[in-house]
C-alpha cells in the first residue's frame, strides 16, 4: 500500500488543521493505522492510532481531546483533526499503516507503511 500525507500548513496558536491521507495500491479495511510527528532534534512519536474497521481510537496523552482519527471508507482516506493547535504541535506528522490489526499501537516499529510527512507549524 501506498500513503500520501497532504493538508499541513502555517497556523496560529488556537487555531485547526486538518491532515489527509490517502491510501493506494489496497484496499486498508483490514489494516491498523496511525499517524505519527517529528520535531527537529526529536525522535518520531505517536500521535494517534485506530483500526481502520472499528470505531475504537488510540490517543497519545498531550493531544487527548484536541485531535480526532477518522477515516472514509469510500475516498479511501484516514485524517487527523487538529484542534486547539499549540506551538508545541510544530512538526512533520507522518501517517503510517500495518496490515491485520498486531502489535502495538503505539510503536512506530509496528507500523510497515508510511507516507511522506507532511509539515505542520504553529505559531504563537
Amino acid at each position: 500500500v501506498q500513503l500520501q500525507a497532504s493538508g499541513g500548513g502555517s497556523v496560529q496558536a488556537g487555531g485547526s488543521l486538518r491532515l489527509s491521507c490517502l491510501a493506494s495500491g489496497d484496499t486498508v479495511s483490514s489494516y491498523k493505522v496511525g499517524w505519527f510527528r517529528q520535531a527537529p532534534g526529536r525522535e518520531r512519536e505517536f500521535v494517534a492510532a485506530k483500526n481502520w474497521r472499528d470505531s475504537i481510537t488510540y490517543y497519545a496523552d498531550s493531544v487527548k481531546g484536541r485531535f480526532t482519527i477518522s477515516r472514509d471508507d469510500v475516498k479511501n482516506t484516514m485524517y487527523l483533526r487538529m484542534n486547539s493547535l499549540r506551538p508545541e504541535d510544530t512538526a512533520v506528522y507522518y501517517c503510517a499503516a500495518r496490515r491485520y490489526y498486531s502489535g502495538s499501537y503505539y510503536d512506530k516499529e509496528e507500523y510497515d507503511y508510511w507516507g511522506q510527512g507532511t509539515q505542520v507549524t504553529v505559531s504563537s
